[in-house]
């Protein structure tokens, strides 16, 4: 889709969740240009490399979200190149900028300094605690400071951390959903936007139902592993025959009933204590122990054949190799040269389609 033709973003941003949104831009048609500080040899997750990858490669993580940007490498504190990025702006649409409030201020990057090259200009900007705090943020601290890692893990283990970044995905979510506000603002006004997130506030904002356990029923959500506090059989993990994970996700009696008889289980469903959703979760532990033996009795293929046939919620723990043998997986990846003559492959960030 080239639905962004002709906008021009520049990017001040660095490391995942600004890089993000410029993603999603460039994927769109958009020109996106990436400043890179000069005197720091760049984004600093061009040296955030695997010990598979060459030292003088672009690192998988760099290319995870900076497909198809221009790149232009300034040194701020030069006037030269600070103008260079001025000649730019009246032709920009959009800024997105990671810059602390004070620093970017202080360099003259700021929406206030900006915005007298182009009235019309759209400031996106992303900090980690929040516009008056100067502390640093990364994505493990902000999924600590939200609650992310207490209720993760298993019971009785430690805090575990989601493998992805996910705060900063989250924030740039946020950030797109205000620029793309401003865009239409501005289509009827003619007048630009000053637009900012914060990491915190981007996951407390998708705490969803976590939340609301502790701010209704007054509930803290415990590290339970894979599982639900209010559903059951949910995120439970079981072993097929052939020692292969397979994930259930069991949200309605009805597909209670469809798993009991894809398992060969059917008095299960027709007792108190599991008939009910409520029910199951009650007797959660006892209604697994009863499920593992049945799953093992099967190869996971053919159990996943009668789970889809029956419609009941099930998946395959797959690792990252297999999770690129889908064939819709196949269709999302992005391939490029960088100029260091790396060839990079990369997911899109854009997950939708329109017509």
């Amino acid at each position: 889709m080239e639905f962004f033709k002709g906008l021009k973003v520049i990017e001040l941003a660095s490391v995942l969740a600004g890089p993000a949104v410029g993603a999603f831009f460039a994927e769109l048609g958009a020109e996106v240009i990436k400043i890179e500080n000069k005197t720091t040899l760049g984004d600093v997750t061009r040296k955030w490399k695997l010990p598979a990858e060459k030292k003088e490669a672009t690192s998988a993580y760099y290319a995870s979200v900076n497909w198809n940007k221009q790149v232009l490498f300034l040194d701020f504190s030069d006037q030269n190149d600070k103008q260079i990025l001025y000649d730019l702006l009246p032709e920009t649409d959009i800024v997105i900028s990671n810059f602390k409030p004070s620093s970017a201020k202080k360099m003259e990057m700021d929406y206030e300094s900006l915005k007298a090259y182009n009235s019309g200009l759209i400031y996106a900007q992303l900090t980690g605690f929040g516009e008056d705090s100067s502390l640093p943020a990364f994505d493990v601290v902000l999924q600590a400071e939200a609650g992310f890692l207490y209720m993760c893990g298993e019971p009785g283990g430690d805090p575990v951390k989601m493998p992805v970044a996910l705060i900063d995905i989250l924030a740039a979510h946020q950030l797109k959903q205000g620029i793309l506000m401003a865009l239409i603002k501005r289509m009827k006004t003619g007048q630009g936007s000053y637009i900012s997130t914060s990491l915190l506030e981007s996951a407390i904002a998708s705490l969803a139902n976590q939340a609301t356990n502790w701010l209704m029923a007054g509930h803290i959500p415990q590290p339970m592993g894979t599982g639900h506090p209010n559903i059951a059989p949910y995120g439970d993990i079981f072993y097929s025959s052939d020692d292969k994970p397979i994930v259930i996700a069991v949200g309605t009696d009805l597909q209670f009933q469809q798993l009991c008889s894809c398992l060969d289980l059917q008095h299960l469903s027709t007792q108190d204590r599991f008939a009910t959703n409520h029910q199951r979760v009650r007797n959660r532990l006892i209604l697994v122990e009863f499920l593992r033996p049945a799953f093992n009795r099967f190869p996971r293929e053919a159990l996943m054949a009668k789970f889809n046939a029956k419609g009941v919620p099930a998946g395959r723990v797959r690792n990252m190799e297999e999770v690129f043998e889908i064939p819709m997986a196949r269709k999302m990846i992005l391939e490029e040269t960088k100029p260091d003559g790396t060839h990079c492959k990369s997911v899109k960030t854009v997950a939708f389609t329109m017509r």
